[in-house]
């Protein structure tokens, strides 16, 4: 009940938002057909696109919108949010089968929907797994990557997601158990993490142990070319909502630019 009754309040504190756009334009919501299904996101600003991928039991206006981060990345980029499946105002299908590599597929799709060769990917725990398969599997869409709170989901690993969910009659809520567990799917194995040639950032709350342990540290074992950023003070579920983190995204964009 706590749950369902803090998605309705973001949920509701998005909408008020939708208006309000850093360039003075109206933000709405759009839609495609993502291989049956309809995968909601929204399109800010103008200049190299920036795709943000947000986390589990989110969507884009809860994890972009209303910390800031996409009004202010909107003032230099066109900012691309997604509503990954099974989240948000997207489809939520309920068969195995419509996760796991299709959540990065979505992004490919996305797009080629809007008629984009190549972006910045950006994603935030689970949207950092996608983001990360996203890089490896199809390099030539990536102009640079940022995983915010995630590392390394290894092959042989546990994605931490949905096994909390199991159980539950409530259909988005076995959407989000189906989508949680399919995480799985998208590990990657030594090799794969290696082949990523673009430039990639990780950011950390600096209180985020679990991530950080089973995660990062792996990462930096074989990625010590990728900084790792820790955002002061933050943990999983308030790294996304510091300044520090919205800030490090913009430099990071920045200075693979030059």
């Amino acid at each position: 009940m706590r749950r369902n009754a803090f998605l309705l309040v973001a949920a509701l504190l998005c909408l008020a938002t939708i208006g309000r756009a850093s360039a003075g334009e109206k933000l709405s919501i759009e839609t495609f057909n993502a291989n049956g299904v309809k995968i909601a996101y929204f399109v800010q600003g103008k200049g190299e696109p920036v795709v943000l991928i947000h986390g589990w039991l989110s969507s884009a206006g809860i994890n972009w919108l209303l910390p800031g981060i996409s009004d202010s990345l909107a003032k230099d980029y066109q900012v691309i949010g997604i509503d990954v499946r099974g989240h948000g105002l997207s489809d939520k299908p309920l068969k195995e089968e419509a996760y796991g590599p299709e959540l990065v597929e979505d992004v490919v799709r996305l797009l080629d929907h809007l008629k984009i060769k190549k972006a910045h990917i950006v994603g935030y725990s689970m949207g950092g797994i996608i983001a990360g398969n996203f890089m490896a599997k199809h390099p030539d869409r990536v102009l640079t990557g940022t995983l915010g709170g995630m590392g390394w989901l290894q092959k042989g690993g546990v994605a931490q997601f949905g096994f909390a969910m199991i159980g539950k009659n409530d259909a988005d809520a076995r959407a989000h158990a189906i989508c949680g567990r399919s995480l799985a799917k998208l590990a990657l194995s030594e090799e794969e993490i290696k082949g990523i040639k673009v430039p990639v950032t990780v950011l950390i709350g600096d209180k985020d142990g679990f991530v950080k342990k089973l995660y990062i540290e792996p990462l930096e074992k074989v990625r010590k070319d990728w900084p790792v950023i820790k955002i002061k003070d933050g943990d999983h579920l308030s790294c996304i909502l510091k300044r520090q983190f919205r800030e490090e995204i913009a430099a990071s964009l920045k200075k693979e630019a030059k």
